[in-house]
C-alpha cells in the first residue's frame, strides 16, 4: 500500500540550517522506498514546481538570510488540498503549520507537528522574558492540535510536556556518515592557519547567534592561551577576537564545513540552549570529540567517552574540561564517537523510526527494519 507524505516548511532559504539538511536528507533516502511518495511545500520568490517540490510566493523577512514568510494561509491549504497526501508534516511554528491543520481537516488525514525550534526560548533571548508566558500559550494552542508531535531531543519532549501537549514523541535527527566522514581530513587547512605542530586546533561551526555563547567560547580561549587555537566557521561570527581565534570569511557549503570539522582536533560549543546540536553529529562523525555544555540538548548527545562537558556559561570551566581533553586518550574519544554516531544517528538508524511514526497516526503499515552494515 503505498503513502503520500507531504513536509511543509518556512524553514527552507538557501542558508538554511538542520531543518533543511533534515528534509533534504528525508527526501533523499524516501526516494528509494517505492511504497512512499513525497513532496515539499515552500516558500520561494515566484510559483515554482521542480520534481516533487513545490514553492509559492512569500515575501522575503528583511536580514532573514533568504527566509520567507508566508502572509496567507489560503494558498498554501489550497496546494496541500490538490496534492491529496495521506500525511502532511508541518516543520515550522508559524503560519504555515496552521494551514496544514486546516488541510487536513478537510482531507480527513493526519497531520504531525516537528517541533524543531524552542520558540519561546528564541523569541525571550532577543526580546526578553516578557514574551515566555504569551509564546508558551501560544505554543501549547498550536500544538496540542496535531495528531502527533514530534520533538528532536528529550529536552524538548519535556518543554512541550510541560506545556501540557501530550501525544510527544522523540525524534532525533541523523548525519549522512559517508559526506562527515574522518577521510576528509587536509592538513592543508591547518597550514592556512599558520599553526605549529603541537597547536591544538578547536572549532565552532554554526550561526553567530546569541543563543551560542560565542562571547564565553572566546573568553575560554584568551584563558587556554597560545597552545590552543579555535576556527570558527558560519555566518554572523564576532570580528574583535583573542589572537589565538581566527574565522572564515567566506560561506562554506557541508563538504567545506566536513573537511574543517575532519581536520580540527576538537568541536567545542557554549551553547546551552540547543534544541538538537546537529554540529555535534557532524563532528563526531568526522572522528573528532566534543566539549561542549552540560545543558541543553547537546549534553544528550555527546555519549561517555566521546567528548567531555563543563559548566553551563563557564569560560574557565570550559577552559578545563578542553585541557582535560587533551590530557586523556582523546584519539580514542574521536573514534569512539565516530563510531557512537554510526550506530544511533546514521540517516539510515533514524528514518526507519520516523516510519514508525507514520505508521502510529496513518495505520498504514510501513516498513521500519533498520539498515545494518
Amino acid at each position: 500500500m503505498r503513502i503520500h507524505i507531504v513536509d511543509i516548511t518556512m524553514f527552507y532559504a538557501p542558508a538554511s540550517g538542520g531543518v533543511r539538511t533534515y528534509l533534504d536528507a528525508k527526501r533523499k533516502w524516501l526516494k528509494g522506498r517505492a511504497e512512499i511518495r513525497h513532496h515539499l511545500l515552500v516558500p520561494g520568490a515566484r510559483r515554482t514546481t521542480r520534481g516533487e517540490t513545490r514553492w509559492l510566493p512569500a515575501p522575503p523577512l528583511p536580514l532573514g538570510n533568504g527566509y520567507r514568510f508566508p502572509l496567507r494561509a489560503g494558498p498554501w491549504i489550497e496546494e496541500l488540498v490538490a496534492l491529496k497526501p495521506d500525511l502532511i508534516e508541518a516543520e515550522d511554528p508559524y503560519l504555515l503549520p496552521w494551514a496544514a491543520l486546516e488541510a487536513g481537516r478537510r482531507l480527513r488525514v493526519p497531520v504531525i507537528g516537528f517541533y524543531h525550534s524552542d520558540l519561546p526560548r528564541l523569541a525571550g533571548s532577543r526580546a526578553g522574558d516578557w514574551s515566555n508566558r504569551l509564546l508558551n500559550r501560544y505554543v501549547a494552542n498550536l500544538y496540542r492540535r496535531f495528531d502527533l508531535v514530534l520533538a528532536p531531543s528529550r529536552v524538548m519532549a519535556e518543554k512541550l510536556h510541560r506545556l501540557g501537549v501530550e501525544q510527544v514523541r522523540i525524534q532525533p535527527l541523523g548525519v549522512d556518515v559517508q559526506q562527515f566522514h574522518p577521510r576528509n581530513r587536509d592538513p592543508r587547512l591547518r597550514e592556512e592557519l599558520g599553526l605549529d605542530p603541537d597547536t591544538r586546533l578547536l572549532i565552532f561551526a554554526g550561526r553567530g547567534a546569541r543563543e551560542k555563547n560565542l562571547p564565553i567560547l572566546l573568553e575560554a580561549m584568551r584563558i587556554l592561551g597560545k597552545d590552543y587555537h579555535l576556527h570558527l566557521v558560519g555566518s554572523h561570527m564576532p570580528r574583535h577576537l583573542p589572537e589565538n581565534v581566527s574565522r572564515s570569511e567566506r560561506f562554506m557549503d557541508s563538504r567545506a564545513v566536513a573537511a574543517w570539522l575532519a581536520s580540527s582536533d576538537a568541536l567545542i560549543h557554549a551553547g546551552d540552549r540547543e534544541t538538537f546540536g546537529l554540529v555535534v553529529l557532524e563532528a563526531m562523525a568526522c572522528g573528532i570529540p566534543v566539549v561542549g555544555v552540560e545543558a541543553g540538548a547537546v549534553a544528550e548527545l555527546v555519549a561517555p567517552g566521546t567528548g567531555l562537558l563543563a559548566r553551563p556559561r563557564s569560560a574557565h570551566s570550559l577552559a578545563e574540561a578542553v585541557r582535560a581533553l587533551f590530557a586523556d586518550s582523546w584519539r580514542g574519544m574521536g573514534a569512539r564517537a565516530r563510531r557512537h554516531v554510526e550506530r544511533c544517528y546514521s540517516w539510515e538508524r533514524v528514518f526507519p523510526q520516523l516510519l514508525g511514526h507514520y505508521a502510529e497516526v496513518t495505520g498504514i503499515p510501513l516498513a521500519t527494519e533498520v539498515a545494518h552494515g
